[in-house]
């Protein structure tokens, strides 16, 4: 007996490889609705929209925003007058949010980076989430560099964690900093820094062109106290000493100057200047905690790339020189 032709069977038979691809080019290319693509599959609209995402983690589709349009926003040209930036990516909306900027700048900040690069990358939540959320890309001989020592830490975003992610999602090779942020004395730390692969590490740091980092804020929860670099009685002294937040670990004070202070001795990790005169600095940062530092950072020049949310922007503008 001949067997009958199932349309249903074969749709459901094939591979799901075959069913991603054609879901991703009905609705990104055809622009077919996701109702229409479920008919069409025999399958639930909420498999279609698994199906979507499934096409954008694979790097099958790239969501990439558009500087030049945001560029011609009214906070973001307000920001870069006011800053002296190149690019001012704001992240549409009434609220603070991490999570947004982390993904504008997955999606902003490969646009940067360009084949041969020797990029440095921070640490922090908003740097581990935004290279979470990258997509697949593969830019020809890339190096990431992590620009901070490593630390025990009670977050799942390691320095290393952070340099490392970003070199995979770029197809680059990562160079981590095999070495704590911070030591517990300063003759220890005297000692590592003359180890031929520290010496190495910060050659290739001298080197690097662009970088990516976010700064930290000095609350008692904050990530520095949590990591162990700092104690609270260290970020008090700091604060006394004008500091208003964190780069790259160490304290910085409202014109982004570098803020010397009990721990910098026994620390690993670049200092704020090195950030000055970079093809790109990139900073990614959100909320009001944050907002002096962020300042600071862009007066310095440290930061000529900007991705922060509208909330943050407002709060900058509003900040007297």
């Amino acid at each position: 007996m001949r067997a009958v032709d199932d349309p249903v069977r074969r749709v459901r038979s094939r591979p799901v490889e075959d069913s991603v691809l054609e879901a991703a080019w009905l609705y990104y290319v055809e622009e077919w609705n996701q109702s229409q693509i479920a008919e069409r599959l025999q399958v639930s609209r909420a498999t279609v929209v698994n199906y979507l995402q499934q096409a954008r983690e694979l790097g099958h589709v790239e969501l990439r925003v558009d500087p030049v349009t945001f560029n011609r926003q009214r906070l973001s040209r307000e920001m870069r007058d006011r800053f002296g930036l190149a690019s001012a990516l704001v992240v549409p909306g009434p609220s603070y949010s991490l999570a947004s900027v982390a993904l504008a700048a997955a999606r902003y900040c490969p646009d940067l980076i360009e084949p041969g690069d020797v990029v440095g990358i921070s640490w922090g939540e908003t740097i581990y989430e935004m290279a979470e959320r990258m997509l697949p890309r593969a830019i020809a001989d890339l190096t990431v560099v992590q620009m901070v020592g490593s630390m025990p830490s009670p977050y799942i975003f390691t320095s290393e964690s952070c340099s490392t992610n970003v070199a995979l999602k770029l197809s680059g090779r990562v160079v981590n900093l095999y070495a704590p942020a911070a030591l517990a004395s300063a003759e220890a730390a005297a000692l590592l820094r003359q180890e031929p692969l520290i010496r190495q590490h910060f050659a290739l740091l001298d080197r690097m062109q662009k970088a990516i980092f976010a700064v930290g804020s000095m609350d008692a929860d904050s990530h520095v106290v949590k990591s162990g670099i700092a104690t609270p009685d260290d970020v008090a002294v700091y604060a006394e000493r004008g500091a208003v937040g964190v780069l790259c670990g160490r304290f910085v004070d409202g014109d982004g100057r570098h803020v010397v202070g009990p721990v910098d001795e026994r620390m690993i990790g670049i200092t704020p200047e090195k950030l000055s005169g970079l093809a790109a600095g990139i900073l990614v940062a959100s909320g009001e905690n944050r907002v002096r530092a962020m300042r600071g950072a862009m007066v310095a020049g440290y930061a000529t790339h900007l991705v922060t949310d509208e909330p943050t922007a407002q709060a900058l503008l509003q900040l007297n020189d």
